[in-house]
């Protein structure tokens, strides 16, 4: 028998059950989620290279009068502390025209590759500080786990796809590489960054199909540390339905709080009417409120004495009506106007109340 317990805490233990709605929103919520690191490098540099495709004559000029003033008109001044604000406020606008275009088709790629993989999310929890991160044994534990090599794997497997595409497209330029020697300067930057665009594309192509892959390990990864075992779920399922022991005590409280209420009502009424020893019906009538008499308290057996108790206290003229208290009783609720069908009855028993209290 105790083997057996063990063998189920350790079963109820495991890991083996898909993770609930919940948990997912509350990994979310932490900023765990699905997503790849190369699917965003790959679609950036992939963006960013076709941009150099379609502006490259914009860029050309943008370089080719940044060298035209320097050599030209930045060596000649002479050097002070005005010329080198002029100057270095030119090349700050300058290099913001060449590189603020780049910087942004980035950006907007970055970000359309994170919607793409995680819609819209914002959280700060990844920002927070936390102690177990400078943790030199779980760091020690994190270089050479599982996941640590399979980032070692995919890093040689993307070096090597460069790598190949790299020398394909030289090779298959080797002419143009060769007669680089033969023409002017301006030829030769251009040959170079056609070959060089040629290549970003090709590796960003390369990288993006790679992604795609490492984006289904992550997704698998994620799924797989997200799980939740049996007792997960018992938990989770008594957090959000609440533990029936608590649930009971509220209630429970609900109900004493409900019936101090009540009590307190008592002393009010204009009338109880009764049978005599198993049901109480407290009865007041006020027109400003209700346009029939309500219903400020009621009970049987106990707190039937209970009420008829502090009615007597208070001097509450109690009626005997065997059938009409127990009609109220079950016909009711506190609070709620008396049903019309007992009107007359009801209105017999408040003349003779108010006589009563007239006379006294």
């Amino acid at each position: 028998m105790q083997w057996l317990s063990l063998d189920l805490q350790y079963f109820s233990g495991e890991k083996t059950e898909k993770a609930t709605p919940k948990k997912r929103d509350d990994a979310r919520k932490k900023g765990q989620t699905a997503k790849s690191q190369d699917v965003n490098t790959a679609i950036i540099l992939l963006a960013v290279f076709l941009f150099l495709t379609f502006s490259a004559s914009y860029i050309g000029d943008i370089v080719f009068d940044l060298f035209h003033q320097t050599f030209q008109e930045y060596m000649l001044m002479d050097l002070t502390e005005n010329t080198v604000q002029v100057i270095t406020m030119d090349l700050m606008k300058e290099i913001a025209l060449l590189l603020g275009p780049i910087m942004l088709v980035a950006l907007v790629a970055g970000l359309i590759s994170n919607y793409i993989q995680v819609g819209v999310m914002f959280t700060t929890e990844p920002l927070q500080p936390k102690l177990e991160k400078i943790d030199p044994i779980k760091g020690f534990k994190r270089i050479f786990s599982l996941r640590a090599i399979v980032e070692l794997l995919k890093s040689i497997l993307k070096i090597s796809f460069v790598g190949a595409i790299t020398f394909v497209i030289l090779w298959m330029n080797i002419d143009r590489v060769l007669s680089l020697s033969f023409k002017s300067v301006g030829d030769s930057l251009t040959t170079m960054a056609s070959l060089t665009i040629q290549m970003g594309i090709a590796a960003s192509l390369a990288l993006l199909f790679l992604s795609l892959f490492d984006f289904l390990y992550q997704r698998y990864d994620f799924e797989k540390n997200i799980r939740m075992s049996k007792q997960d779920l018992k938990d989770e399922h008594k957090n959000v339905e609440g533990d029936p022991l608590i649930k009971s005590k509220i209630k429970q409280r609900q109900r004493e709080m409900a019936m101090r209420r009540m009590m307190q009502e008592v002393p009010e009424a204009d009338v109880v009417i009764t049978n005599p020893t198993h049901f109480a019906i407290a009865l007041k009538y006020d027109e400003d409120k209700m346009d029939a008499p309500y219903i400020v308290a009621k009970g049987v057996d106990y707190l039937a004495q209970k009420i008829k108790y502090i009615a007597g206290e208070n001097d509450v003229v109690m009626v005997e009506n065997r059938p009409l208290a127990r009609s109220l009783y079950e016909s009711a609720e506190i609070g709620d106007a008396v049903p019309e069908e007992f009107f007359k009855a009801i209105a017999e028993i408040l003349a003779y109340v108010y006589r009563i209290k007239n006379q006294m």
